[in-house]
This record gives C-alpha cells, sequence and structure tokens, in this order.
C-alpha cells in the first residue's frame, strides 16, 4: 500500500512529547504521507493536531465516543487507520507499545516502537549509522531511547576511525519533560540510578553487541535535556584533532563551542530557537570541542542530549529502513538531514 505519488503511508499511535514531532517529521518528508494520528486524549494537544490538518483516530474504541463530545472531528478508530498505513510509529507510553505489537502484526502493519520498550518486542534495535541494514524489510524495530541514541551514535564515530576500546559514561538526566514539569519531578535532591551499569549500557550493546561500555546514571532536577560526560579508552593513542575528526564524521554530532558562550545546555537549547529550530529541536547530539581531552590513550569529553527531539530523524530512517524504499543509511539520512535542517554548523 502506497499513498499519493508513490509516498510510504505513516500513521503515528499517541500523539505525546515524541509523537507530535515524529508526526510534524513524517509530513515533511517528500517520499511519506501522513495516514492519521490516533490518541485517546481531548486536550489542548490534540486540537493542535487537528488544526495542522492531521486526520485524527481514536487509539481505543471506548473513547470515541468522549472525543467526539469534546466536538474533536475524529475519522474513525485505529484498526481503520492501520487499514490505510504502510508503517505505524508507536509512540504511547512505555508498556503500551508492546501491547499494541501484537495488534499490528494481526493487521500485517510493520510498526516501530519507542525506547520505551524491550528489545525482545522487535527483535531489532535501531540507530541509522549502526544497524540500518538490520532493518531492510523487517515487520519491526524499536528506535531506541535518547540516551541510547546518542552513546550509540558517538561510539560508532569513534569505532569507525579505528579508535575505540572501550567507553565509560555518567549521565546526568533530566527529571522530567519540560510540559510535564508542572506535575511531577524530583526537587532539592539528586537520585542515582539503583545499578550499574545503567540500563543505556546494555541497551546500546542491542544495537551494537561489541560495544564495551558501562553507564552509571544520576537524575537531576531540571528539564532542559540531558547532559553526559564520557572516559573513552582509545584503541591506540591519538591527537585531539584526529578524535574531533572522529565525532566531525556524523552527520548527527554537533561540535559546539564554550568560547562560543555555548557553556551550558540551556544556552544550546537557545540557540535552537534562534535558528529557528521547530520547536527548538536539536536533533543532534551538541558535543563540546573544547572540552575534548586527550591523554595518551584516553579521551573525555562531554556532550547534551535534547530528550524531546534526538530520536526523530532514526525514526523518520526506520520507516525507510523497514519498507526497504531506501536501501543504503547513508541516503536515507541525506534525505532526513536535509528535510529536518541537520548537518551544517549550528553557529
Amino acid at each position: 500500500m502506497t499513498g499519493q505519488d508513490g509516498r510510504i503511508r505513516v500513521a503515528v499511535n499517541g500523539y505525546g512529547v515524541i509523537g507530535k514531532r515524529v508526526a510534524d517529521a513524517v509530513a515533511s518528508q517528500n517520499d511519506m504521507e501522513l495516514a492519521g494520528i490516533a490518541d485517546i486524549e481531548t486536550d489542548w494537544r490534540i486540537r493542535t493536531a487537528l488544526h495542522k490538518g492531521f486526520r485524527l483516530f481514536a487509539s481505543m474504541d471506548d473513547r470515541m465516543d468522549a472525543m467526539r463530545e469534546a466536538d474533536l472531528n475524529v475519522a474513525g478508530t485505529l484498526d481503520e487507520l492501520l487499514e490505510d498505513t504502510d508503517v505505524v510509529v508507536d509512540c504511547t507510553p512505555k508498556s503500551i507499545g508492546a501491547k499494541n505489537a501484537e495488534r499490528y502484526r494481526q493487521r500485517g502493519v510493520k510498526f516501530i516502537v519507542q525506547g520505551g520498550e524491550k528489545h525482545a518486542v522487535t527483535g531489532h534495535s535501531f540507530v541509522a549509522e549502526t544497524s540500518y541494514e538490520g532493518a531492510l524489510g523487517r515487520d519491526a524495530t524499536r528506535v531506541v531511547s535518547c540516551n541510547t541514541t546518542s552513546v550509540v551514535r558517538t561510539l560508532t564515530a569513534l569505532k569507525r576511525a579505528g579508535l575505540l576500546r572501550r567507553a565509560r559514561g555518567t549521565l546526568m538526566r533530566r527529571a522530567t519533560d519540560p510540559w510535564e514539569s508542572h506535575m511531577g519531578g524530583i526537587m532539592n535532591t539528586l537520585v542515582p540510578e539503583d545499578e550499574i551499569p545503567s540500563h543505556q549500557g546494555p541497551d546500546a550493546q542491542t544495537v551494537d553487541p561489541e560495544l564495551d561500555v558501562v553507564t552509571i546514571a544520576v537524575k537531576v532536577p531540571e528539564t532542559i535535556a540531558h547532559l553526559h560526560s564520557w572516559s573513552v579508552q582509545l584503541a591506540r593513542e591519538a591527537s585531539k584533532e584526529e578524535v574531533i575528526e572522529a565525532f566531525r564524521s556524523s552527520s548527527r554530532i554537533a561540535l559546539v563551542r564554550m568560547d562560543d558562550g555555548l557553556t551550558a545546555i540551556n544556552a544550546v537549547k537557545e540557540l535552537m530557537a534562534d535558528i529557528d529550530r521547530p520547536r527548538d529541536s536539536l536533533y543532534e547530539v551538541a558535543l563540546w570541542e573544547d572540552l575534548v581531552t586527550v591523554q595518551g590513550d584516553e579521551v573525555f569529553y562531554a556532550y547534551m542530549v535534547d530528550n524531546q527531539a534526538i530520536v526523530i530523524p532514526e525514526t523518520i530512517d526506520a520507516i525507510r529502513a523497514l519498507t526497504e524504499r531506501e536501501p543504503e543509511f547513508g541516503a536515507s539520512m541525506m534525505k532526513t538531514n536535509a528535510s529536518l535542517g541537520i548537518g551544517a554548523r549550528l553557529v
């Protein structure tokens, strides 16, 4: 099934933090068509989708009446949307995507779940530069979490340059999504994740089992983004310039500089607004070039992860991989990057 002009027809189930960004990104692709969005809510988020002209469907049949009573123009049920869809991107809350997977399989619709689900739900974990080929023609894949995406992107860049031996990282995680900060999150404390390694390291190994990586995570009382600090043992001694060139080889790692005034994550986020990124989105890993420090065969660096945006380009590439619309990861990434404004120097 394909849409107008042979475009891939994509449905988005769940119009929250990730879902609304995926929907916008799909709508901006010249080889994709947004078949519709599905949700159960009746609040302002859904109304903004309708204002954009997106077709709305009820994710659960028993929510149809409530949505229509709220004066929402509901086109039908999720099952009806799936009948008109090549790929569904499930952006529902954690664990719901796993329950929806069987529904998608029964209807013969390819599907993508997000990083809150376990690897076993699809049997494949996706980061474009690392595992695109393995997703070609599959029925399903899982786009890994924001932090795991950043880990795989940065370590793959070092690995591709023949520099990576093993990596140890500390993640300072935002407490909650910004739009939900009035409802919860921590204050005046720091909360270490209760296991070492934290789940991001083993999760990165579902994308690339060869990675020797250990992560430690700490939840911190802010909502802007995540901050990572890494110590990596190199496969050989290298110069700082060689390490930076390895990072620069990835279009989805953006090198930023403290001496440009980008001294904190809020400054980088403000830059995204100033360059007119949709929703201030930082799709890249923002890695501080002037903090990269090499001592013998060790390199130390830090970077920022926009938890709301980093997985969006990966999701678009995953759609192309599942449908085999584009057999080469580089070609898909170029299309996605061009549509989202990824790849140019930020300043």
